[in-house]
């Protein structure tokens, strides 16, 4: 049976710590920020994920969301211990209950939770959005093994541009073209 195409906005990991890391920051908290409000105005649900793992005690100034992108009354906050955002959580439950059908992916670190979370998504039976200036990673030195953010961001992009995953749809767009309120048609239910 047909499902109405349901968008929800996830924010990954944009806590002090690992905003404090990040490469453009300020730029990547800003579009997110947009995004967030531009998702409330169209009454689309707003899901904040919250990183419990590698040293990020609860409670603590690092662990906390950047003030910019905190929570508000009725978002909901899912708390992970790994870079996939759907293991050991309820965000599917929570994405279920909304009637949810397409994620908007955004957050830190793109290599990894950005990156996991998204093809765990696709694996979950959603439709993604992964928003190109939306996500962020470490600063890295000079001569580190591991690409530039600039290169890292941009290779992940294209990737998900080109990849193909049966019955979803995928879609890499910067911020300014992720329209929440746009007419959306019925998809066929793919989950089990």
């Amino acid at each position: 049976m047909p499902l109405p195409h349901t968008s929800a906005l996830l924010v990954i990991d944009m806590q002090n710590s690992p905003v404090a890391i990040a490469h453009r920051a300020a730029e990547t908290v800003a579009v997110i920020a947009g995004l967030r409000e531009r998702a409330k105005a169209a009454g689309v649900p707003v899901v904040t994920i919250q990183d419990h793992g590698g040293g990020m005690e609860p409670d603590t100034h690092g662990w906390r969301v950047v003030p910019e992108l905190a929570p508000g009354a009725g978002e909901s906050v899912v708390r992970k211990a790994s870079p996939d955002s759907f293991l050991g959580t309820d965000l599917d439950k929570v994405l279920k209950e909304r009637g949810v059908t397409e994620v908007v992916v955004t957050g830190f670190a793109t290599e990894i939770c950005v990156d996991t979370t998204a093809r765990q998504a696709l694996s979950h039976a959603y439709d993604l959005v992964l928003v190109a200036d939306g996500h962020t990673t470490s600063v890295r030195p000079d001569g580190d093994q591991y690409a530039a953010p600039d290169r890292s961001i941009a290779h992940h992009n294209e990737i998900f541009r080109h990849l193909a995953f049966p019955g979803r749809s995928i879609r890499v767009l910067p911020a300014a073209e992720v329209d929440f309120a746009a007419p959306r048609k019925p998809r066929a239910d793919s989950a089990p």
